[in-house]
């Protein structure tokens, strides 16, 4: 997919209602108070030994760092918000609200833009070595815990 199409995808999610329910979407899943998006989403690498691995995080990188840009054209610069503190108090017992809780277990930080009533989120997912990189995009109504 090209930034235009991410672009059009958070744009419809940031004027999409939210569902009573979690359950999965057209585009990733969503829940009470926010969508979660997999803008795009890599090979797997379970037989790599380490070199397209690290090809595809530099290329997923980019492509984050490129549709950022564009969104800060749009909406100003972004906070960049780091998700470990979110990671360990979730793995310490407390409740994390979604979408914050799943972004915490893959994503390691994010761009982050207050846009309205809603926050618009942006980062590259990978929950192990092996499994695939993700592009993702959260609109959520529920602040950073």
């Amino acid at each position: 997919m090209t930034t235009a199409q991410h672009l059009a995808t958070i744009d419809i999610l940031r004027t999409r209602e939210f569902p009573s329910v979690r359950g999965r979407s057209d585009v990733g899943s969503s829940g009470p108070g926010y969508h979660l998006a997999e803008l795009s989403t890599s090979e797997e690498f379970w037989e790599d030994d380490g070199t397209r691995r690290a090809q595809v995080e530099d290329q997923y990188a980019a492509e984050c760092a490129a549709l950022a840009q564009a969104l800060s054209v749009r909406w100003g610069e972004p906070q960049v918000f780091s998700l470990w503190s979110l990671l360990i108090r979730g793995m310490e017992g407390e409740g994390i609200p979604e979408p914050w809780n799943q972004l915490s277990g893959s994503v390691v930080d994010l761009h982050l833009w207050r846009i309205e009533e809603r926050w618009l989120a942006l980062g590259v997912a990978q929950w192990a070595g092996e499994l695939p990189f993700q592009l993702v995009a959260a609109v959520t109504e529920i602040d950073p815990p």
